[in-house]
């Protein structure tokens, strides 16, 4: 497969909802009320799922793009304490984040002369093609809690 397809079929993997629904659409119309609210045998509020995608999203960004980028701690800087958005603008902001820092991450993809393979000269080896997978597979897991938590809820159609 071309280098241009394997790109256009990452960016389809990172934006689309080819086999599940898509972040956009698990998080659209989601009651004020419900945003924190933790169900019963659930460690999480959607909130705090919504924050989780945007802080692991925005931390394997910075990866990717800069070699003295200093990762949050384990676990406690991935996860918000507070399963409650301060307030409205908060959420929209946090969902506002995560799609910017996807379309800065597809413009790493597409980069003039990108090597997808090319280990980055920093970490373990990762690539960028690696860690566009880690990302859609990050979110994509996170969004059906979404969904799953929105069930529990009554908030899910």
């Amino acid at each position: 497969m071309a280098e241009k397809e394997v790109i256009q079929s990452l960016q389809e993997l990172l934006t689309g909802s080819h086999a599940h629904i898509s972040f956009e659409d698990a998080v659209k119309g989601i009651p004020e009320n419900l945003r924190g609210v933790v169900p019963d045998n659930m460690p999480y509020s959607i909130w705090q799922l919504v924050e989780h995608i945007r802080i692991a999203q925005w931390d394997i960004l910075e990866f990717s793009r800069n070699p003295g980028h200093q990762s949050p701690p384990w676990p406690a800087g991935y996860w918000p304490n507070d399963p409650v958005p301060k307030d409205d603008d908060a959420w929209k902001e946090s969902i506002a984040h995560i799609k910017r820092d996807c379309a800065e991450f597809i413009k790493l993809l597409k980069r003039p002369g990108v090597d997808l393979y090319e280990p980055f000269t920093h970490g373990d080896g990762q690539h960028l093609f690696r860690e566009a997978l880690l990302i859609a597979d990050h979110t994509s897991y996170h969004t059906g809690e979404i969904v799953a938590v929105r069930r529990m809820l009554g908030a899910w159609k």
